[in-house]
């Protein structure tokens, strides 16, 4: 455990990892034997993720998450320097596996998590409340285990209403369907949706949204993001990969485009994308530059191999384009 479990920002991973990550010198060949030209492994998960990106700019954070005392995931975790608190469950921490080729091109096998029982989802759902007293956000990521059913995050976000910090989510699938039917019980300050997250909500498709904003329409973005917005959730992050971001909230609505990169893998892009908005948002930006941070931070990640996550001194934000999308949009 951490030897303290006030923090600025208290992230959460219901479902940590082990990302090792092997990189290609050529495009991956389905059945072909092939040979890596590196290897890394990281403690990891969408949460842990955030955590390690504030941590490397000096934010007060915290993961929480499920792992047991001598499992090897926590002291790759203390290598990083980040602070966790960890509740203690019986399996181990599952390993990721990221494919990387050689155009930047990434394949993960994602495995399914060590099951969580009652005692063991309890105790996580009571350490998030408790950590959470004092933060000024609590970012929850990522996929949920086996055994923790598909309205935790919802439930968590209920909880945490009223308590006087932000709260965001980045989730998918039955999770972010769930939490989007609880909507009306208790939205969360923030989301995170990527372009098939977010097609998923509004009835649409990924491809469609992508293209639309690479041919300078963000208007089917926005309308998806904005009916979000309208049932509720504070700000709509959407990230759409080389297409850029576009920010949604009650005031207006923005779209941020990458400078042109070459991408080396896309591990970790979005988790730093989410950092580099709750970045920005702890030290007093406004949405515009909170937008900016965030497309900055994942067109880092993007250039950095394996898992690597970016450093402030990598960022470049004069190079992010921010524009605002016009009022009558919203």
């Amino acid at each position: 455990m951490s030897s303290s479990s006030e923090a600025t920002v208290v992230t959460v991973t219901p479902n940590p990892s082990v990302d090792r990550t092997v990189t290609l010198p050529t495009a991956l060949i389905r059945g072909a034997v092939l040979r890596v030209t590196s290897v890394s492994n990281e403690a990891g998960g969408k949460g842990v993720n955030v955590a390690r990106a504030l941590t490397l700019a000096g934010v007060d954070a915290l993961a929480v998450l499920p792992a047991a005392e001598d499992d090897p995931f926590l002291s790759a975790l203390r290598t990083t320097g980040v602070r966790y608190a960890a509740v203690p469950i019986a399996g181990a921490v599952r390993t990721n596996l990221a494919i990387t080729e050689n155009d930047g091109t990434t394949t993960k096998l994602n495995e399914p998590g060590a099951s969580l029982d009652a005692a063991a989802l309890a105790a996580l759902t009571d350490a998030v409340v408790d950590c959470a007293e004092h933060a000024a956000w609590v970012v929850m990521s990522g996929s949920l285990p086996p055994g923790m059913p598909d309205t935790w995050y919802a439930d968590v976000v209920a909880r945490l209403a009223g308590m006087g910090c932000r709260v965001a989510v980045d989730t998918s699938e039955g999770p972010l369907n769930a939490l989007a039917a609880g909507f009306d019980r208790a939205a969360p300050d923030l989301i995170k949706p990527n372009s098939e997250e977010l097609a998923g909500l509004a009835g649409t498709s990924a491809e469609m949204l992508e293209a639309a904003v690479q041919q300078g329409d963000p208007t089917p973005v926005v309308k998806a993001a904005t009916d979000l917005v309208n049932r509720g959730v504070g700000a709509v992050l959407a990230t759409l990969g080389a297409a850029g971001a576009v920010l949604v909230d009650r005031t207006g609505a923005w779209l941020a485009t990458p400078p042109p990169i070459t991408p080396k893998s896309t591990v970790g892009a979005g988790d730093s994308s989410l950092a580099g908005y709750v970045r920005a948002h702890i030290a007093g930006s406004e949405a515009p530059r909170r937008l900016q941070m965030a497309v900055a931070y994942g067109s880092a990640a993007a250039g950095l191999p394996g898992s690597a996550l970016p450093a402030p001194a990598q960022i470049d934000l004069d190079a992010v384009r921010v524009v605002s999308i016009a009022p009558n949009l919203l």
